[in-house]
């Protein structure tokens, strides 16, 4: 089966950004987008000569054990609020939310491109005032990548035809992205992290 065609950039940026809001607020979509990057599972062949019974009482062992390890609260309510408190910056520098909500089928490309600029504009501003981002990869993209065995598997994914073992001789497709530090504005008092944006009205 053959790769599917590269996206555009256009189709690149607007599923880029409702991918980074799903994983954000969705954990099950969040676990099923993280799972994509851990390699399938070993087959465990079956042994033709155990009983039925056996299996079954096997598998659901199995099953216990995994519902029964511990979990990390990933939704906390501070990791939470920060999350909308990065939105709703997003929102009031970059009207973010306002642009993602709207039906833009209808919209010219020379439409999206002018509003996209603005979104662009208004969130970079957001974004450097509040995160410090840095690339994980120096070099530039389109270069080729040797990647030796003991390569740290949390900041590099590899994509396209990945079989054997390292070392990975590749081509850098992205140069992906670490935050280092982050400074959000202290919330004040029964702020409600879910606002955010509060509805205008012009008297």
């Amino acid at each position: 089966m053959s790769d599917p065609a590269p996206l555009s950039f256009g189709a690149r940026f607007f599923y880029a950004w409702a991918c980074f809001f799903k994983v954000l607020f969705d954990g099950t979509f969040a676990a099923r987008a993280k799972a994509l990057e851990a390699p399938a599972p070993a087959f465990v062949k079956e042994d033709p000569a155990e009983p039925p019974e056996t299996r079954v009482e096997r598998s659901a062992a199995r099953a216990r054990s995994i519902s029964a390890a511990p979990r990390s609260d990933a939704s906390g309510d501070a990791t939470r609020d920060g999350a909308l408190q990065l939105l709703a910056l997003l929102q009031r520098d970059g009207r973010l939310v306002d642009f993602l909500q709207q039906d833009i089928v209808s919209f010219s490309d020379a439409d999206v491109g002018a509003a996209a600029r603005v979104v662009h504009e208004g969130c970079k501003k957001a974004l450097s005032g509040h995160v410090t981002v840095e690339a994980l990869r120096s070099e530039e993209e389109g270069a080729k990548i040797i990647l030796e065995a003991g390569f740290d598997a949390k900041v590099v994914k590899l994509t396209g035809n990945v079989h054997g073992e390292a070392p990975f001789k590749g081509t850098l497709r992205h140069k992906g992205w670490r935050a280092t530090t982050i400074s959000l504005p202290e919330l004040v008092a029964g702020h409600d992290a879910r606002v955010l944006a509060p509805a205008e009205i012009e008297l």
